[in-house]
C-alpha cells in the first residue's frame, strides 16, 4: 500500500479517510522537526504539509517514491515548487474552503482595531478603567471611509463584499481588472488615500517587505494596517518605528515575518493588534483544509488527477 506521512494530526475522520488509501504515518509532537521530515519522508508516496513545513530541495531529494505534496494552506511558498515539479512531483493547496472564515475574521481585526476593543479589554482586566467620559477611548468611525485591499484575490473579493455593510467603498491594488464597486489604483495612491489598508497577497520575492518604511510613510495618520496574508510581507521593525513614530494610527496583525516570535518592539505598543495566526481557525473550516488536502492525496495517489494542484 502507499505510504501516506502526515506532518501535523488531522481529525480523526480525515486520518481515517487517508488510512483508506494507504498506510499512514501521522507525526503528533507538534512541529514536526527538519530531521526527522527527512527521515520519515523517504518512504513516502504521499506528504500531508502545513505551511510551517519547509519542503525544500532537500526534503525533495530524500523523498525518492514521492508523488504529491498536499499543503494544507492556500499559500505554498514553504514549498520548492518548481523543483518538486522538476522531479514529477505534483503540489496542491486548499483554496476557496477558507475564504469566508478569512474574510469574516479580516472585519473582526478591522472592527477591533479602529475601535480599540483589545486596548479596552487590556485596561478593564487591570483595573484601569475609573468611569466612562465623554472623550474616552475614541476610536474611527468606517461609514464613508476607504478600505483599501492590496491584492484582489478570493479572500480580498469577500472582504470586498462586506465593505457595504459598513459604509465603506473599496479600492484595490492588483495587475488584473475585477469587476464591480471597486476602484484600482496602484499601491502607492491606496497607501495614501485609503483609511484601512489590508494586505492579501502571497509571500513571493517580489512581496517581502512590500510595506516597510518607505510604503508605511505615505499611509494618512489616521489610517490603519491589517495583516492576514503572511508575516514577511510587513517589515515589523517599519511597523514598529510607525507606530511608536504615530505615522498610521493603528495596525492589527494576525501573521508575522518570524513566527510564533514577534518584533518585539510590538509588544508593548497599544495601538496594534497582535494574534496568533487565527485567519482560518474555524472548527469548520480547518476540517475542510484538512479533507481537500486529503481528497488531493487520495486522488493522486488512484492515478487521477488533483482537485486543487497548485497552478504553474
Amino acid at each position: 500500500m502507499p505510504s501516506i506521512l502526515v506532518t501535523r494530526p488531522l481529525p480523526s475522520a480525515v486520518v481515517a479517510k487517508l488510512q483508506n488509501a494507504g498506510t499512514v504515518d501521522v507525526y503528533t509532537n507538534g512541529a514536526m522537526p527538519a530531521d526527522v521530515l527527512k527521515q520519515r519522508v523517504v518512504a513516502a508516496d504521499a506528504l500531508v504539509s502545513m505551511f510551517t513545513d519547509d519542503i525544500d530541495k532537500s526534503v525533495i531529494d530524500a523523498a525518492t517514491h514521492l508523488k504529491v505534496v498536499a499543503n494544507v494552506a492556500v499559500g505554498y511558498n514553504n514549498i520548492d515548487v518548481k523543483y518538486a515539479r522538476s522531479r514529477g512531483v505534483i503540489v496542491t493547496n486548499t483554496p476557496d474552503v477558507l475564504t469566508e472564515s478569512v474574510a469574516d475574521f479580516t472585519w473582526a481585526m478591522i472592527l477591533a482595531i479602529t475601535r480599540r476593543l483589545a486596548e479596552g479589554d487590556r485596561l478593564i482586566r487591570r483595573n484601569g478603567w475609573k468611569a466612562w467620559a465623554f472623550d474616552f477611548m475614541l476610536g474611527t468611525q468606517l461609514t464613508d471611509k476607504q478600505l483599501g485591499l492590496i491584492g484582489f484575490g478570493r479572500i480580498a473579493r469577500a472582504v470586498a463584499a462586506r465593505a457595504p455593510v459598513f459604509g465603506l467603498r473599496v479600492a484595490y491594488a492588483d495587475p488584473k481588472e475585477v469587476d464591480g464597486p471597486f476602484t484600482k489604483m496602484s499601491i502607492d495612491r491606496l497607501l495614501t488615500t485609503s483609511d484601512v489598508v489590508s494586505l492579501h497577497v502571497p509571500l513571493t520575492a517580489d512581496t517581502r517587505h512590500l510595506i516597510d518604511r518607505k510604503a508605511l510613510a505615505r499611509m494618512k495618520r489616521s489610517a490603519y494596517l491589517v495583516n492576514t496574508s503572511r508575516g514577511p510581507v510587513v517589515d515589523e521593525a517599519a511597523l514598529a518605528w510607525a507606530l511608536q513614530e504615530r505615522l498610521i494610527a493603528g495596525a492589527a496583525l494576525d501573521v508575522y515575518e518570524n513566527e510564533p516570535a514577534v518584533h518585539p518592539e510590538l509588544l508593548p505598543l497599544e495601538n496594534v493588534l497582535l494574534v496568533p495566526h487565527l485567519g482560518s481557525a474555524t472548527t469548520e473550516t480547518r476540517t475542510a483544509m484538512a479533507n481537500l488536502a486529503a481528497d488531493n492525496v487520495i486522488a493522486v495517489l488512484g492515478g487521477r488527477a488533483p482537485l486543487t494542484p497548485v497552478p504553474a
